[in-house]
């Protein structure tokens, strides 16, 4: 009997569900299959805010490592956590089908309608783009899963927090109020499943392939494509969207100044099936227009932020 594929994964309730539809995935085809759960680094420094931590794949690397070790065959991320440079001898071998890729507010109801409000988000990028919309509003930082989160803003005085619409699906988690963010971008590849392998593993390759979304792999691969251009990581506050329309690709793509001040956006029509370069068109498009000095200041302000 040929050996399982142990399927390795962060060990909170959320990657646990993603790791389990892969695994349904793949027991569907017939293969047997363990689950490897495993604490990151991310999810055990919960004392700062991620983008203070300074280190790409904050979520990922312990991963990386058991998967070059061997210790496991393939491991399964949100792939809007994993860094557009995977780690020597590792490559995507499947992205499953999209979930929603909106970012949503859970709030207290009447709350909102206050003229200065406590908004709580771990991420930069959410961060920017709500101050660039409520300049007046004051942005804090949040840190935990999904459920850990929630409990957070009941038991705090903030108006708000903003979490992906997909993690609250995925969970069965029906907060009582509830507004999609339908104006915000969302980061690169939000609300994607992918699966991470051995470049060496060819037999578990074409078997992912099996279970992979070809649109998704495309739309995400230029987001992607779009992040790595402008030299952004995981947290820098960068948005973009790509969907597919009939046989167009349409792409949005933003950076902002992380007190929301700056913006440059920018957005193309391609054809579904043109080259893959597109993420990188739209991204020279963006620093053509001066996104480029934006870009370097927001690293500085991130270097300083964590050497303090």
């Amino acid at each position: 009997m040929a050996e399982p594929i142990r399927i390795g994964t962060r060990d909170s309730t959320l990657a646990l569900w993603q790791a389990e539809a892969v695994q349904q995935a793949l027991e569907a085809l017939g293969h047997r299959t363990e689950l490897v759960p495993v604490k990151s680094e991310g999810d055990l420094k919960l004392d700062k805010p991620l983008y203070a931590l300074g280190i790409t794949g904050v979520f990922t690397k312990v991963l990386d490592m058991a998967l070059l070790e061997g210790k496991i065959d393939i491991a399964v991320h949100s792939m809007k956590d994993v860094p557009t440079q995977l780690a020597v001898g590792l490559e995507a071998l499947a992205v499953l089908p999209r979930a929603s890729t909106l970012d949503v507010l859970v709030h207290k109801g009447d709350r909102l309608n206050k003229p200065q409000r406590t908004i709580a988000t771990s991420s930069l990028r959410r961060k920017a783009q709500w101050l660039a919309k409520y300049p007046n509003d004051t942005v804090v930082d949040i840190r935990g899963n999904v459920p850990t989160r929630l409990q957070k803003l009941q038991d705090s005085d903030w108006d708000g927090a903003i979490f992906a619409q997909a993690g609250l699906e995925r969970l069965g988690l029906a907060p009582e109020f509830v507004e999609p963010l339908t104006w915000m971008l969302p980061a690169p590849a939000q609300g994607a499943v992918v699966v991470l392998g051995r470049q060496d593993q060819r037999q578990i390759a074409q078997t992912l392939r099996q279970i992979s979304d070809a649109d998704t792999e495309r739309c995400t691969w230029v987001e992607r494509q779009f992040l790595r251009t402008l030299e952004g990581g995981c947290t820098a506050p960068i948005g973009a969207l790509a969907q597919i329309e009939g046989d167009q690709l349409l792409f949005k793509g933003c950076v902002h100044a992380l007190d929301g001040s700056q913006l440059y956006e920018v957005t193309e029509a391609f054809g579904k099936t043109d080259r893959y370069d597109m993420g990188c068109k739209a991204a020279t498009e963006l620093l053509a227009q001066g996104a480029d000095d934006l870009i370097a200041q927001i690293k500085r302000q991130m270097r300083q932020t964590t050497q303090e």
